[in-house]
């Protein structure tokens, strides 16, 4: 543990005009306020804050970090408040110790939405100064260099799954790779402790009989390198165990045929020279195609920038090669830390723009299982980068599709989206973007988010702006419904009402808003007795049981509304524009549609039946046919030249069954009403090559 005056001593031969009093007066009251409290290996408390701000030294942070690290515990474990902190030591570092604490333990909730309600204050918190995470991630280190002294397994797993899928991506996302390899590694001998002996045993056998092999390669590419006149720094190390690991769990290979374990790194005086080191390196060794990447013209993310490949070398020894400057190297190992030094005044900026779609994200998620996915996705790193038509660059995760670049540039873009270029190319929106794509939005002002965008998009931000989006249509739509039933609701009082009443019925049922209660109406989780009662207490005294009520007297027309929203056309017996339909309500969903002659509806309750009809402007809907087709070349061509003939697109076509003489076939098909299927059934009929056409 740093004693007081070796922290004090560090921060001023970095930083000379560091207030030493007050860096003094901090490590005092921490150690005062923790008193007697001890860790699980036995230690005082206090060594923790002691050791974290040790960690912020050596990145040579400002005073106030450095405070903060010392304190960031007091808030939570000791008696110590916000208020005296902002009394002591500035309201600067108050509000980032109040960043760094914890959400306290709230016993009722999930571990799972305790996890993610600590992860919503940090976000929120780290969206106004960077150096909460900074100090965050040193605490987060330093508690697993000591996870081993937890005896309970469970625990130790627990915070080691934490680390590995919200902190070891945060570390990575402003580029500390140092700290980022460090929590894998200890969360990795946690999770998977056989893997862990096994590749740290493999590593040590290779170290022992190959140990100066590393030197050799590194001496000959410093020499190549040298020959041409540059001067540069090379250093080789096997790679990390988690990254081994990781490859060989995604490549299904043994740890035999992992064929690039050494890696080795060039550091040069300029950009220059980091170019003509490759070429040179290129020249003296083959390189494997399709491993080059160049980070230098497009960094990631997080400002990390460097040029990477892999060459073979003697003996078919595979080898990655890390070139970069020397500027370079410590942005890449310390990120925004680098920023964040004493003697840097700014902040930084555009470094933390993925911050605000974390951000965004917070506000757009609907519970903690949201907010946990969303921001996994969002703080994961394996990157593609596309352009828009002007040239803008975006940064996006692999897989990801025109969809998720509309929502990264802007919300309303991915809102208003009807489809795409792609270099120039009209393609599908849920087309998987490649590097260096240059994509261009079409979009419409009448246009929404689909729901079947959920099924290809990857990017948390579009997830959720996505979800958000669907919500408030469905809830726009459902109350529409409601709105409807409502009408008819207070047509069985015993005298009219106005907006008064309404009023005062959703106070009474405890709702927030008028369109609250028509949403509720409508996916029947109020019943319509309820409803009454709420309008106009006392009303229902003389009413007749439910069951005995009169039917629905005016027909609901679904005009409008959006199939699978409010409302979703039956799978059993695919209603048509031009069918006679009613619809069941089911508490908590969208009204189910169905054709009046479906035998689903056996099974419905009467009260349940909503009286539905199809709106003036209804069009489109998707017809189930079964098709017995003569078993000889060309019978299904011909059948599908009668869709097309008739202008109907194949939606799913599978074949059910096949014998010597007949092939069945069952076909969803988008027609536009009941007319236009009839058509295409009497036109199957009549063909040769079909031996039965059915609707299903």
């Amino acid at each position: 543990m740093l004693r007081q005056y070796e922290l004090v001593e560090r921060v001023l031969a970095y930083d000379p005009e560091a207030d030493e009093a007050m860096l003094n007066r901090a490590y005092v009251y921490t150690v005062q306020k923790h008193g007697s409290q001890k860790r699980a290996s036995g230690d005082p408390y206090f060594s923790h804050p002691v050791e974290v701000a040790g960690l912020m030294t050596e990145l040579k942070l400002d005073q106030e970090t450095i405070i903060t690290a010392l304190l960031h515990d007091t808030v939570e474990d000791t008696l110590a408040t916000t208020e005296e902190i902002d009394k002591l030591f500035g309201p600067e570092v108050a509000r980032l110790v109040d960043g760094v604490t914890k959400l306290s333990k709230i016993e009722a909730m999930s571990e799972s939405e305790r996890a993610a309600e600590n992860l919503r204050k940090f976000l929120l918190a780290m969206s106004e100064d960077i150096r909460v995470l900074l100090v965050k991630l040193a605490d987060r280190l330093h508690n697993m260099r000591t996870l081993h002294f937890i005896k309970s397994e469970e625990k130790r797993r627990r915070i080691a799954r934490e680390t590995m899928d919200i902190y070891a991506p945060l570390a990575e996302r402003v580029g500390m790779y140092e700290y980022m390899r460090e929590m894998q590694l200890l969360a990795f001998e946690q999770l998977e402790p056989e893997a862990y002996a096994t590749i740290t045993g493999r590593l040590a056998q290779i170290r022992s009989s190959e140990g100066g092999q590393v030197d050799a390669i590194a001496l000959s590419i410093k020499q190549a390198l040298a020959e041409a006149g540059l001067k540069v720094e090379v250093s080789g190390r096997e790679k990390h165990p988690y990254s081994i690991w990781k490859k060989m769990a995604e490549r299904h290979v043994s740890f035999e045929q992992i064929t690039d374990i050494m890696a080795f790194r060039v550091l040069t005086d300029d950009i220059a020279d980091c170019y003509q080191a490759l070429g040179i390196l290129h020249t003296h060794w083959q390189m494997i195609p399709g491993r080059f990447k160049d980070y230098i013209s497009t960094p990631k993310s997080n400002g990390y920038r460097s040029l990477h490949t892999s060459l073979i070398f003697e003996n078919s020894m595979r080898m990655e090669v890390q070139i970069r400057t020397h500027g370079m190297h410590e942005l890449n190992e310390f990120g925004l830390a680098a920023h964040w030094a004493y003697k840097q005044g700014n902040k930084p900026d555009g470094q933390v723009g993925w911050l605000r779609d974390l951000i965004e994200i917070v506000d757009a998620s609907h519970d903690a299982e949201e907010l946990l996915e969303h921001t996994k996705l969002a703080i994961y790193q394996d990157r593609i980068f596309a352009f828009t038509p002007k040239g803008a660059l975006h940064q996006l995760p692999k897989g990801s599709t025109p969809v998720d670049l509309a929502y990264s540039v802007h919300s309303d873009l991915g809102n208003f989206a009807v489809g795409a270029k792609i270099n120039g190319r009209h393609m599908p929106l849920r087309t998987p973007l490649n590097n260096g794509d240059v994509v261009e939005i079409i979009k419409s002002k009448s246009a929404s988010p689909q729901l079947s965008w959920l099924g290809f998009v990857v990017t948390g931000k579009a997830r959720a702006a996505i979800r958000r989006a669907v919500r408030a249509k469905e809830r726009a739509e459902v109350a529409a419904i409601g709105r409807k039933l409502f009408e008819q609701i207070a047509e069985r009082l015993p005298s009219k009402i106005g907006k008064k009443a309404v009023k005062d019925a959703v106070k009474r049922l405890g709702l927030s808003s008028e369109e609250e209660l028509m949403a509720q109406i409508g996916t029947a989780k109020l019943e319509d007795r309820a409803v009454m009662e709420a309008l106009v207490p006392g009303s229902t005294a003389g009413l007749p049981e439910p069951e005995d009520w009169s039917k629905q007297e005016h027909v609901i027309s679904i005009r409008g509304l959006t199939a699978g929203m409010a409302f979703h056309l039956a799978q059993c017996c695919h209603p048509v524009p031009g069918d006679r339909i009613v619809g069941l309500r089911h508490p908590g969903k969208g009204v189910e549609v169905h054709a009046i002659d479906c035998l689903t509806l056996a099974s419905g309750v009467d009260s349940d039946w909503l009286d539905l009809s199809w709106g003036e402007r209804s069009a489109g809907a998707v017809g189930r046919l079964r098709l017995v087709l003569y078993n000889r070349p060309g019978t299904l061509a011909e059948a599908t030249g009668i869709f097309a003939g008739n202008r109907a697109n194949i939606v799913q076509l599978a074949m059910t069954g096949r014998d010597e003489l007949f092939g069945n076939y069952e076909v969803d098909l988008e027609v536009t009403d009941l007319a236009h299927l009839t058509r295409i059934v009497s036109a199957l009929r009549a063909s040769d090559a079909v031996a039965e056409a059915q609707r299903l």
